[in-house]
């Protein structure tokens, strides 16, 4: 899980924090994520962290709930790429789910992971439809892969990349280690076309909390 944000676009309403400790609903916002993982039957997660870690493992310490809590600690900025590989260096299961701290979407991980299986993907990656693209960047899909990342700005309708992934060995076997690079920009904008992403339909609860409107609206939705 990416947890090592700085929260620059929040710094207006939300104290000096990492993103995901975030009060929402009077708890920081990695705890409902945590719920998530915990009511989908995970046991361990391993977290990357960075930017005032220490204030994440003061809260939550070693687990949570059953949830057992690793940190990977980046010395030095390394991007989510790096963050992603640095910490798979913890792992050792076949398959990994990787999500962002800072994101909460509705997915069913049981069958996101069976469907992964299924296609034999070396990328799976959770997509979810919003009213309007225009922030995220629309995704083109055909057949169940994802083709095609557009460019932010367009207005409307779409399917985007909700950040939630499950990484095969292959692909995480081939990110470099030890220096910073964006997951996003640097691997999958380019090589999409050679990754051939299986994308992983729902159509469930999905928050980004990275900047104050949508902070707000994370606000009145995990009240409600």
């Amino acid at each position: 899980m990416l947890a090592g944000g700085l929260g620059t676009r929040l710094r207006s309403v939300v104290a000096d924090v990492p993103k995901p400790m975030a009060p929402v609903g009077g708890r920081p916002f990695l705890a409902h994520v945590f719920d998530q993982l915990v009511d989908a039957g995970f046991t361990i997660a391993v977290l990357a962290v960075g930017y005032r870690h220490d204030a994440i493992r003061a809260d939550f310490g070693d687990a949570y709930r059953g949830l057992a809590l690793h940190y990977s600690v980046e010395e030095v900025p390394l991007g989510t790429g790096g963050a992603i590989r640095l910490a798979c260096n913890h792992v050792h299961s076949r398959d990994v789910f990787v999500l962002n701290g800072d994101t909460y979407l509705d997915v069913a991980f049981s069958a996101m992971l069976a469907a992964h299986e299924h296609h034999g993907s070396s990328l799976s990656m959770a997509v979810c439809r919003v009213p309007d693209a225009a922030r995220f960047g629309a995704l083109e899909i055909r057949n169940g892969i994802v083709e095609r990342f557009q460019e932010k700005g367009r207005p409307g309708p779409g399917w985007i990349n909700g950040g939630t992934y499950i990484l095969g060995p292959q692909l995480r076997d081939r990110l470099p280690q030890g220096r910073a690079f964006s997951f996003e920009q640097d691997v999958l904008v380019p090589q999409v076309e050679n990754i051939r992403p299986l994308a992983f339909q729902t159509e469930g609860r999905f928050i980004d909390i990275g900047v104050p409107a949508d902070y707000a609206r994370a606000e009145t939705l995990f009240r409600r």
